[in-house]
């Protein structure tokens, strides 16, 4: 299975994230801000996939990402967002990730995480 880059600043959805991710059999990198996803990248290596959210405080979703396709540009990525309109979708969409909108259930992580790891986009 495949290192992941969980980035959440809610503590219920991270763990959420994290323990299915795990229960799938990946090896979870999990912090809570942008600025820390890339001290731990700095720190660990950087992982094939990342799920980030979108809206955090300080640096969001899409810069991180932009960070982490500095590093290693071919991170594959999928954003959960509670941001569900065009605009927000199409910078998504540029940005060349995926993403599962906010609330979810674990059967649509699921599902959204094997299109990822496949290749595929949502």
């Amino acid at each position: 299975m495949a290192r992941v880059l969980v980035v959440e600043d809610e503590p219920d959805v991270r763990d959420l994230v994290v323990r299915y991710l795990r229960r799938d059999g990946h090896d979870v990198l999990a912090v809570d801000s942008g600025l820390t996803a890339l001290a731990a990248v700095e720190q660990h290596g950087m992982p094939e996939l990342a799920v980030l959210d979108v809206a955090m405080p300080g640096m969001d979703g899409l810069e991180l990402l932009r960070e982490l396709r500095l590093l290693g540009p071919r991170i594959d990525v999928l954003f959960l967002t509670a941001l569900w309109l065009p605009t927000d979708l199409n910078r998504i969409r540029d940005a060349g990730a995926a993403h599962l909108a906010k609330p979810f259930t674990v059967a649509g992580l699921g599902q959204a995480m094997r299109l990822l790891e496949s290749g595929a986009r949502s």
